[in-house]
């Protein structure tokens, strides 16, 4: 356990001196292998072991199925973007919602929730709606805290509401339902964009000149609106649909497997996107570009989490805490509660990803083992990764945003994401004290979505 937990304290500081997470989760969990296997980290056979180990985890990440869904993912949320629905969405939320005080900032939460699902990326998310949202929140006299705070929030649905590849990484971690976190996701979801909706009231009733009304659209101009997000909504149906048996009729069963599901989403953006003029040669091969540069990234940093879980499992973490709490008699919930801590404080130095690699291999032993549902945990975990998504100092939303915008300082960002941050710790508090919210439809599906 000791020699786990200096393992564990080296990477987080080897990522405070701005090593990425990668090299620091793959050099402490080579190194920790082979002192665990040879007593030394110079010995021979620890040494040999631990390469032998490196070379497995690269063989076996590379040649699993599984994580295929990953690059079809990132793949559709990149032909989604250049297909324009973020307008569209933007489009239908500020007829319905942008006469009111605060509406604008309101239709982006909306918009945000609705582009993440399908996309699935909160980064993609916050980018895709800075671009669109801001410049009509300017001119309507929005104040640069409210404007960027809602969009930075916003966009951290997308690593919640399905499809979301935190939750297909946390799934293929853990060997948990895809489907069911997909499911569990939805309600938590709907409840974040509820949350942000009353922040942004409490923001324009605190002050009134923050989020000036805009016109009122009449019926007809909404329903013009409506009719236009047509392709969204037929996409989310095909992925989430087919992915839960909607199109399952005898004698022909088209019940799609997450992989299949990602590559129906992958292939419904690419048509729709072409369809309407979005696609030039240029604009497919950069989609293709980045879709294969950030699947890269993300499968090494899933390469130096397994080494680095390699190490505390074989150095008795997992086991020595489960002793620990056994001994102690430690109250469920209580343990709970400290890991939470511990995620709150790990989002203030660490990007998601990381947060979630480094963490899951310790803690999600322990949580099942004290009988906490392994889907409601995920659920948790997503939430607490959205908070440090919009936590200061690192909170990439946030960053993301202020390489987008330009002229807003980090600081106005972070001061008008408070409200919002505290709309966060409300929701996790609600779902930690009633896993029935994360639960229900999950329990509705039986064996479907695996």
């Amino acid at each position: 356990m000791t020699a786990a937990l200096i393992g564990f304290f080296i990477v987080i500081a080897l990522v405070l001196v701005r090593m990425p997470i990668v090299f620091a989760m793959g050099l402490v969990g080579t190194l920790g292998f082979a002192y665990e296997r040879g007593g030394s980290i110079l010995d021979g056979r620890g040494l040999t072991a631990a390469v032998s180990m490196v070379g497995r985890q690269i063989t076996d990440t590379a040649q699993d199925y599984g994580l295929s869904v990953i690059p079809l993912f990132i793949l559709m949320g990149l032909f989604v973007n250049k297909g324009g629905m973020a307008r569209e969405l933007y489009a239908v939320s500020n007829a319905f919602l942008g006469h009111m005080r605060g509406g604008l900032a309101m239709a982006t939460v909306a918009a945000c929730g609705g582009f993440s699902a399908i996309c699935g990326s909160s980064l993609a998310t916050a980018a895709t709606m800075s671009k669109v949202a801001m410049p009509e929140m300017r001119r309507f006299g929005y104040s640069d805290e409210l404007s960027t705070a809602s969009i930075a929030a916003g966009g951290t649905l997308g690593i919640l509401i399905p499809p979301s590849v935190i939750l297909v990484i946390y799934g293929l971690l853990t060997e948990t339902s895809i489907g069911k976190l997909f499911m569990a996701g939805i309600i938590p979801g709907l409840m974040g964009i509820l949350f942000y909706l009353f922040a942004v009231r409490w923001v324009v009733w605190r002050s009134p000149d923050a989020g000036p009304a805009g016109p009122r659209s009449t019926w007809a101009e909404r329903l013009k609106a409506l009719r236009s997000v047509w392709a969204v909504l037929l996409l989310f149906f095909l992925v989430i649909g087919g992915l839960y048996g909607a199109f399952d009729f005898e004698p022909i069963n088209l019940t799609f497997s997450p992989t299949e599901a990602a590559g129906m989403g992958a292939m419904g953006a690419f048509l729709i996107a072409m369809g309407r003029g979005g696609l030039s040669f240029k604009a497919i091969v950069e989609v293709l570009t980045e879709t294969a540069v950030t699947s890269a990234s993300l499968f090494a940093v899933l390469i130096g989490a397994a080494i680095f879980s390699n190490f505390i499992n074989l150095a008795g973490l997992p086991e020595a805490l489960i002793g620990l709490v056994t001994a102690y008699g430690l109250s469920p919930y209580v343990v709970m509660l400290f890991i939470l801590l511990v995620y709150i404080v790990l989002g203030c130095v660490f990007e998601s990803l990381s947060m979630l690699l480094l963490t899951v291999p310790i803690f999600f032993p322990l949580v099942t083992s004290l009988g906490f549902d392994p889907i409601w945990f995920g659920i948790v975990v997503v939430v607490v990764v959205e908070i440090s998504l919009i936590t200061p100092p690192v909170g990439l939303n946030v960053f993301i945003l202020k390489g987008v915008v330009g002229d807003v300082s980090t600081r106005t960002i972070f001061k008008g994401v408070t409200p919002f941050w505290i709309a966060d710790i409300i929701r996790l508090i609600l779902i930690v004290a009633l896993p029935i919210i994360a639960l229900f439809l999950p329990n509705q599906m039986g064996g479907i979505g695996h």
